[in-house]
């Protein structure tokens, strides 16, 4: 800081100790000022990092949830496969027991009324025979 010259008179003497004095009142304002501006900054600084902390948490768990939902997601996968598999199976047999039961009603000359069973893989959104509702009962409901 550069030092004030101050002069001899009497009268600039209370000029520049009025000077001096609100120097003093502004340095002591700035540093106030300053240690504010210092604890705001500390206190953001804490926030953001209670909150980068609280989001990787969140960040943790919604991975292990992603994580628990894609293996949920193969087996069930796996275990819509395999169903596929065995209505194929059984479309397969029930086409073979129509063969066998028309080769019969040529041999006997009996009329035997087969039905025409729909390929449920062909058209899976036609439901062959009605939805009935799963109704429990109060025997079934402590089993577990």
């Amino acid at each position: 800081m550069a030092s004030v010259q101050r002069g001899s008179s009497s009268g600039s003497e209370g000029g520049d100790l009025a000077i001096d004095d609100r120097k003093r009142k502004r340095m002591v304002s700035n540093r106030e000022s300053a240690r504010r501006s210092r604890m705001r900054k500390q206190k953001q600084l804490e926030d953001l990092t209670a909150e980068m902390s609280r989001l990787q948490v969140s960040n943790e768990s919604l991975a292990q949830g992603i994580k628990v939902k894609e293996v949920s997601l193969i087996e069930m996968e796996a275990a819509n496969d395999i169903l596929r598999a065995q209505t194929m199976e059984l479309a397969d047999r029930l086409r073979f027991l129509n063969s066998i039961l028309e080769i019969a009603e040529e041999v006997s000359g009996f009329s035997v009324d087969i039905p025409q069973i729909p390929d449920p893989l062909l058209k899976p959104w036609h439901v062959p025979h009605a939805i009935h509702p799963i109704m429990a009962s109060s025997d079934d409901m402590f089993l577990f």
